[in-house]
């Protein structure tokens, strides 16, 4: 009996051991991705629905706190919202694709992310090899379901991906800019 209990107890910390490093693993198979151009590799590592479902609401939140409530909540202001809340759920859609997020997490254009990299020092017309975005992000658990990565791109502006535990695998649900100029879905600001 006590040897079952023991075995019973060293599963559940092996266990708890790999659920607290599963955000590590994740990000280093992103990394690793990126480095590899491997899309299919970067679709297990990113929930592609959840992305782009938290990247429109934070896109329509952040054009109704633009155009004011009560421009919103006439006819025409509601008309105009619908129209470029389409188009941003268009621009949305291209970035939360595995080309997309690859671009954003190394800082580049889609442009440059698809052709294989920026122009070389040496040879204009060679690639330069990608930089690695995730090479010191800044690690920290929110809840025991909840990860963030932040990381500084080569160019661009500083990012943090939101691991989100999902049975035992955890997958990036978000993309934040750093200095985002609208708050995420589940973090609203106080009336100001």
């Amino acid at each position: 009996m006590r040897r079952w209990l023991l075995s019973a107890l060293a599963l559940i910390v092996l266990l708890a051991g790999w659920i607290a490093a599963g955000p590590w693993m994740a990000v280093n198979g992103i990394r690793n991705a990126l480095a590899t151009h491997d899309t299919a590799a970067l679709e297990r590592h990113v929930d592609f629905p959840q992305l782009r479902a938290n990247l429109k609401a934070r896109a329509d939140d952040y054009l109704v706190r633009r155009v004011g409530p009560e421009f919103a909540a006439s006819p025409l202001g509601g008309l105009m919202t619908r129209v470029a809340s389409g188009l941003a759920g268009g621009a949305v859609d291209t970035l939360a694709t595995p080309a997309g997020v690859g671009a954003l997490l190394e800082g580049r254009s889609l442009w440059h992310r698809g052709s294989g990299g920026g122009i070389s020092a040496g040879d204009a017309y060679a690639h330069a090899p990608p930089a690695d975005p995730l090479a010191d992000p800044q690690w920290r658990y929110e809840s025991p379901s909840r990860f963030t990565a932040t990381i500084e791109p080569a160019a661009g502006t500083p990012v943090t991906l939101v691991l989100t535990r999902q049975g035992l695998r955890w997958r990036v649900t978000d993309i934040v800019p750093a200095e985002a100029p609208w708050p995420g879905p589940d973090r609203r600001a106080a009336p100001g």
